[in-house]
């Protein structure tokens, strides 16, 4: 198959803002309390652009945010120590905090039940007035120790996907009535303070959300939710509001069924083909948008749904970001390091993670696309041409183009490698260079696998696999100078990245 491009770098632009570099994810809040975690969210701000972190569980009691006390008759003590170590250190970077506030402090919760390897409590409240109290002297020590001007620029989403009975034990009522707690503490202590919900799973919630806060009069800053690509468009993916589909049980019942078959029902719903859409994302998030209404629109989580570590994921992200611009205020990725312990901490180099750098630091495929993406301009170029799974968008600073180029499809359903041409147009052009993020170019996973896939790598190891993970801009010769064109094949699942330089 061959396809062509036609770029005319004198073509009207539009403005295309960075809404993916508003916000990076980053594991639960301890994580950050160390300082190999904090190494690599430097890299990715500096790198990638990323200006806020949002993390799940601030509240959690390894956070020791409030202390059980020895005595029965004493009260919790409530300390933001740990919290001001994470703060000051984004701050310190150059980032903000975009604050998920959960989990349930064990002391103010109404149950028992948890999530993950870390056991964030899932439980509401037992008191929802000790909740407000807890929440408004949070927000006074915010104001007081980071001011309110610094304060009024971050935003303070209530919990994490409350619609999944995994991250929230109780009703869809009952969140409503705990994000009407958490923002009328939070407005109470000082307007600035920016609240948003729901932070829901697969973009559920948001009509009955925003119904509850305009009815009620309960401030409401934001739209936030979260989606991947194996999600159902429909957003009736298994868990919402304690129902199951399909073979996934619902929470009441994994406690009782014998393991072996609470194995096998959980590997047929995780493993079942996915039948979405190419542009899934783009739907849903289209369908969000139009919910959200007038409110500003943030994902707060986003990812795709296979092969973290290879150069899928950095076509995935680059076709998604095409997609979706001009739908979102903020589109965050999850997440920023394979430091990551949702099942606990995995030692393997390679582990398919979410994370955009490895347990090393070492920079992934999707890293090397976000890079390309921040360094490129904030004005989009129209492209004409493309196929089914091979296309091109390109952003422009005004002397310098950067196409972008991927062949990709959804779970690499029907994905081959395909010859492109590339027609240029529109001005003088001083110099064309190229990058590939393939299975032969920024594949430090590939490089580490001829290495024997070692578990530990020594430090010689890790900075061989940075450098094989580099960017490696060359110039391109012309194909046809009469019509200056360039002609080249891309591969299943690659970016072809040029930069153009004119006048």
């Amino acid at each position: 198959m061959s396809t062509t491009f036609t770029l005319d770098l004198s073509a009207p632009v539009r403005p295309y803002p960075h809404y993916w570099e508003l916000c990076v994810g980053s594991c639960h809040a301890a994580t950050v309390l160390r300082e190999d975690v904090r190494e690599q969210i430097r890299a990715a701000h500096r790198d990638c652009g990323f200006k806020y972190l949002r993390f799940h569980g601030l509240f959690d009691d390894d956070m020791s945010v409030v202390i059980q006390p020895m005595m029965p008759w004493e009260q919790p003590e409530i300390s933001f120590f740990n919290i001001d170590s994470i703060f000051d250190f984004l701050l310190d970077t150059g980032m903000k905090p975009f604050v998920e506030l959960g989990f349930m402090p064990e002391a103010f919760a109404s149950g028992t039940q948890t999530c993950f390897h870390y056991k964030g409590n899932v439980t509401p409240p037992a008191d929802y007035n000790q909740w407000g109290d807890f929440i408004r002297q949070f927000g006074e020590h915010l104001i007081d120790r980071y001011g309110k001007e610094e304060v009024s620029q971050w935003f303070f989403e209530v919990w994490n996907e409350p619609n999944l009975n995994f991250f929230f034990s109780g009703t869809r009522d009952e969140y409503f009535k705990l994000y009407k707690t958490t923002a009328e503490a939070l407005k109470g202590v000082d307007p600035c303070f920016r609240v948003g919900g729901p932070a829901t799973s697969v973009n559920a919630w948001i009509p009955p959300f925003r119904a509850f806060c305009e009815e009620n009069n309960v401030p409401l800053d934001f739209i936030s939710t979260h989606h991947y690509p194996s999600d159902d468009p429909l957003s009736t993916f298994g868990m919402n509001d304690g129902t199951a589909v399909d073979s996934l049980p619902s929470m009441e019942e994994l406690k009782t069924l014998p393991k072996e078959e609470l194995m096998e029902r959980m590997k047929g719903f995780f493993k079942r083909e996915n039948h979405n859409p190419r542009d899934i994302l783009f739907q849903m998030t289209k369908r969000a948008k139009e919910e959200a209404g007038d409110y500003p629109l943030y994902y707060t989580e986003w990812n795709g749904s296979k092969e973290f570590d290879t150069s899928y994921q950095a076509a995935f992200v680059v076709q998604t970001l095409a997609y979706n611009d001009g739908l979102v205020e903020g589109y965050s990725f999850w997440t920023v390091s394979d430091i990551f312990e949702e099942m606990g901490m995995k030692g393997s180099a390679f582990k398919n993670e979410f994370g955009i750098q490895n347990n090393h630091g070492i920079p992934k495929p999707v890293y090397r696309a976000f890079q390309a993406l921040h360094g490129a301009g904030d004005c989009r170029l129209p492209v004409e041409g493309g196929d089914r799974t091979v296309e091109a968008f390109a952003l422009t600073n005004g002397s310098k183009a950067t196409l972008f180029i991927y062949n990709h499809d959804l779970e690499r359903r029907d994905v081959h490698p395909e010859e492109v041409t590339l027609n240029l147009k529109g001005h003088i052009i001083d110099k064309v260079c190229k990058a590939v993020i393939d299975e032969e170019h920024c594949n430090p996973k590939g490089a580490w696998e001829a290495m024997g896939s070692p578990k530990y790598l020594s430090k010689e190891q890790v900075q061989s696999l940075k450098k094989v993970s580099e960017l490696v801009y060359e110039s391109v010769p012309v194909s046809d100078p009469a019509s200056n064109s360039y002609t080249f094949t891309v591969e299943p699942e690659s970016v072809s990245i040029f930069e153009i330089e004119y006048r």
